[in-house]
């Protein structure tokens, strides 16, 4: 009987102990960088009741758990470090290597995601060698990384993302969002303070996946996405068992073909795989609830995107999306001017003009957001194009003009404002233009019409910041459009060497 008390007493001990320990969110570990002048929230979880007690750079804040769960709220802090953070309740809990900056999330899909170690420059750019060589140079510049998850189903909102925080140097950085890191490599040059990145993409996505529930399921415009899914996720335990079935004769006839394609030197045959659960990369609502809910109310100074490409083919339904995940997100961090830096994507065979027409109406409609435009960046028609300095560094223009105070840099290349017809042309206003710039000679990729839609290809003149579109064919023009295919070839910039974004005046 002695033994069974003693034994009974040891287990509760040490189930105790599990459960009273002090434990702070993944976000709050070792390297993390925290924003610097505001309030920064600190959380994590212990047992019922338990006091926690937060101590960073002489300030202290005490808290009592409660349903498993504490936070606290750390004054503004001034840019710095190295600090210590302790957390302490009936344990203590040391995170060293603290720093105090700025701190950017840096989310989309696979062009977001790219890694320094696969980048492709071209022309100025820094080769990957010297890139890696001189990351050693920046450890204030640091990337808390999300793994990855496959899901079968719509996963649930999470609490801890359990990520990491990694220092910048020559191997770490190869892991870092290439965009990301050129981004916030500019910043630190330019506002030299500490950098922290947070690195929340994930390939393959559509932006239905970044949203939440409520907010997604509040627009007639998502519930065919809606709809659609949760029939594919109903088919997809067929779909699997019939491929299971045939999986031995389709790699069969697969080796087949392939000795085919060899011996006559014809295109190789695409390699039978599983069929993917519509739920692998989350699906709609999914990776809001386990890629952005968990980082709340993490204390940031704004975002930046790169996403589009998954929805390439529904540009008229993004015109909702995007500003709807916009106002979701402010809300969620409680801060409705909460800049939001957006990338257009580039040309490829499927990014049709409207996706790129509804980033560009977003841009306008939407207050503290910005739109960097690099459909000029690579010569390639890739749907990952890897010459990707230059597009971080655009990206981080608008950060320091409209974040950092440098009110005399031009941030964006050229926008439509308006229009104006004159006899047989049709003048066109821009802003963020003092001065039109043509590249390579005449301008290029501007088609003109009149009443009858017919569009043809114009001609078109610079004076200042207004450009003179016509065809001598066209007596009486009603609408331009420049840019408007799938990879678009305009040459017009500004004086600052940025390019304008394809538009066109007929917007339906």
């Amino acid at each position: 009987m002695k033994q069974i008390v003693i034994l009974f007493s040891t287990v509760f001990m040490f189930t105790y102990s599990v459960f009273a320990t002090v434990k702070p969110n993944s976000l709050f570990t070792d390297n993390v960088v925290l924003q610097r002048e505001v309030q920064v929230p600190i959380w994590g979880t212990a047992a019922d009741g338990e006091s926690v007690t937060v101590t960073l750079n002489g300030q202290t804040q005490t808290t009592v758990a409660k349903n498993g769960k504490w936070m606290v709220v750390l004054q503004p802090l001034q840019a710095g470090g190295p600090f210590t953070l302790t957390i302490s309740g009936t344990n203590t809990v040391t995170i060293k290597n603290v720093l105090v900056g700025e701190v950017w999330l840096c989310s989309g899909q696979s062009n977001m995601g790219f890694p320094v170690r696969s980048i492709r420059p071209i022309g100025n750019a820094m080769k990957l060698n010297e890139v890696l060589t001189e990351a050693q140079q920046f450890p204030l510049i640091r990337q808390f990384t999300i793994p990855l998850k496959k899901s079968l189903t719509t996963p649930e909102k999470i609490d801890d993302v359990n990520g990491k925080w990694f220092v910048c140097d020559s191997n770490s950085v190869k892991n870092f969002s290439a965009v990301a890191y050129f981004f916030g490599k500019e910043l630190y040059k330019n506002v030299k303070v500490p950098i922290g990145l947070i690195n929340s993409s994930y390939g393959g996505t559509a932006i239905e996946n970044w949203i939440s529930k409520e907010v997604l399921s509040s627009f007639p415009e998502s519930q065919s996405i809606l709809t659609n899914y949760e029939k594919s996720l109903g088919e997809f335990p067929k779909k699997l068992e019939e491929y299971t079935k045939n999986e031995k004769y389709l790699l069969e006839a697969y080796s087949r073909d392939s000795a085919d394609a060899k011996r006559y030197n014809t295109e190789m045959p695409r390699k039978p795989a599983a069929p993917m659960s519509p739920a692998e990369r989350g699906g709609p609502t999914g990776l809001y609830n386990t890629m952005i809910y968990p980082l709340l109310p993490f204390a940031i100074r704004g975002v930046t995107w790169y996403q589009g490409e998954a929805n390439g083919g529904r540009g008229k339904q993004y015109r909702t999306l995007l500003p709807a995940l916009i106002d979701n997100w402010r809300k969620d961090w409680k801060n409705d001017k909460l800049p939001f830096l957006f990338i257009q994507i580039p040309g490829w065979k499927a990014h049709t003009p409207e996706l790129k027409e509804a980033q560009l109406l977003t841009y306008q409609k939407i207050p503290n957001t910005a739109m960097t435009v690099i459909y000029d960046c690579d010569d390639t028609s890739d749907v990952h194009p890897g010459n990707k300095q230059p597009v971080g560094e655009r990206l981080s223009l608008p950060a320091r003009a409209l974040v950092y105070g440098e009110k005399k840099l031009t941030y964006m290349g050229p926008i439509y404002e308006s229009m104006k017809v004159d006899g047989n042309k049709i003048i066109i206003s821009f802003t963020h233009a003092q001065q039109l710039v043509a590249k390579g000679g005449e301008i290029k990729d501007f088609v003109i019409a009149g009443a009858d839609k017919k569009f043809v290809a114009a001609k078109a003149e610079i004076k200042g910041n207004k450009l003179i579109v016509y065809n001598e064919t066209v007596a009486n023009p009603v609408a331009v459009r420049a840019g408007w295919r799938l990879c678009p070839q305009i040459n017009l910039y500004n004086e600052a060497g940025l390019p304008t974004s394809p538009f066109r005046t007929d917007v339906d």
